[in-house]
């Protein structure tokens, strides 16, 4: 809203106004305003939940100091979201349609997640919403993206036009101002079924290439490709930071520095020069998404004030499934949800853990009678408490390994 009033006062030629135009000032302005109200309003959210006597239930799993963690406030994740909408809402350009799908991400997977955590609290359930329902609900975040993603005519590709030989058709352009002429290609903003593949120095694949056996109309109904990978990115990664969420500042630190990859990412696709020289899609208006992740960063990072090791209020459901869920759709706007197993390689093998725990376990009990396990428990993280290590050493290391997948992400846009 902000950013409307002072590109309406912009006309008046007054001072500063102007600065909202720039997505860097703004992307600074929502991280700071973002940090803000999550340090400022956590107190009071927490206070407000211990109040209402909204603790966490903890079952006895022979866990080191996880009785201590019975009655810490949950459904912390109200702290996240507020601190993500609020600084979008009066900062980012509303009427872009890659913002109102984040945003619409946020409120329906964190009410998806609050109604979760309302039926573990007050009913007393601790199973909490039937899990039916919450993959009906991805679903259908899923459907809303990929349907978006196809009939919207501001979701667009810049691509090069080609001339027979498969060569870049190239135009001379002459300034006044500048004494040798210079040499631009010739663009086309276009609907495409494209996303980034790492590794590759033709980094583009195309969704109609797995529907190949349907020769010309390929390309027609890629888009029913693309909506299916869309769901099923969603569910696993929404699910993935779900099962993280067990350490103290586990998920939010991980989350963070996942965010700033892609906000990295977000920032190259939608800008004309980066991603021509690193020669990655150019993807236009998703410059704004920068604004958005820019406050996802900053609402962890104050969140973890709270939630770090020992922690005074879990994120619950209500944060949990949102933070999937925005980092998947995210990924998926800026055409780099393939990066997906490397950067968010955390949350994959906290679900590949949980995955192939019960699996072998069904298959050794019906195999040998008895049921055997891969891991002490999962997920992974369970794993190694169960190994006496400390709680706080294990996030650490877990951060760690998250900065590595992030720094190995980002070498992807040169090594090829």
């Amino acid at each position: 809203m902000l950013y409307y009033l002072f590109a309406y006062l912009e006309r008046f030629d007054i001072p500063g106004a102007g600065l909202f135009q720039y997505l860097s000032f703004r992307s600074g302005l929502a991280v700071l305003t973002s940090l803000v109200i999550s340090l400022f309003t956590g107190k009071r959210i927490i206070r407000a939940l211990q109040r209402k006597q909204i603790g966490e239930t903890v079952r006895d799993l022979g866990l080191e100091g996880q009785l201590s963690k019975k009655g810490t406030p949950t459904m912390g994740g109200l702290i996240i979201l507020a601190s993500i909408l609020v600084p979008v809402l009066l900062l980012g350009d509303l009427l872009n349609v890659y913002v109102v799908l984040m945003l619409f991400i946020t409120i329906w997977l964190g009410s998806v997640g609050f109604v979760d955590d309302y039926i573990k609290v007050f009913k007393k359930n601790k199973e909490g919403l039937r899990a039916a329902f919450k993959i009906i609900a991805q679903v259908v975040a899923g459907l809303v993206v990929g349907l978006t993603l196809h009939f919207n005519d501001q979701i667009l590709v810049r691509e090069k036009v080609l001339n027979r030989e498969g060569m870049p058709i190239t135009r001379i352009i002459e300034r006044q101002d500048q004494p040798i002429p210079s040499i631009s290609y010739v663009t086309r903003d276009v609907k495409s079924t494209k996303v980034t593949v790492p590794f590759f120095k033709d980094n583009e694949f195309d969704y109609a290439i797995l529907i190949w056996f349907m020769g010309d109309k390929a390309r027609e109904y890629a888009w029913i490709v693309v909506t299916l990978v869309v769901i099923l990115v969603i569910t696993f990664i929404s699910n993935g930071a779900n099962l993280t969420d067990g350490l103290d500042g586990l998920a939010a630190g991980t989350s963070a520095i996942i965010g700033i990859t892609l906000g990295i990412l977000a920032y190259v696709s939608g800008n004309a020069i980066f991603s021509d020289y690193l020669n990655i899609m150019y993807l236009p208006f998703t410059g704004e998404l920068v604004v958005f992740i820019s406050a996802f960063i900053g609402a962890l990072v104050g969140f973890l004030w709270y939630n770090s090791y020992p922690a005074q209020v879990f994120m619950g459901d209500t944060g949990s499934l949102a933070i999937g869920g925005i980092i998947a759709v995210f990924a998926i706007l800026i055409r780099k949800e393939l990066l997906i197993p490397i950067l968010c390689g955390v949350f994959v093998v906290e679900s590949l853990s949980v995955v192939f725990q019960v699996s072998y376990f069904k298959y050794t009990r019906h195999r040998y009678g008895e049921g055997r396990r891969i891991f002490k428990m999962s997920p992974l993280h369970h794993h190694y408490q169960k190994l006496n290590y400390p709680e706080s050493k294990i996030v650490i290391r877990f951060w760690i390994v998250s900065i590595l997948l992030a720094i190995i992400t980002i070498v992807t846009l040169k090594i090829r």
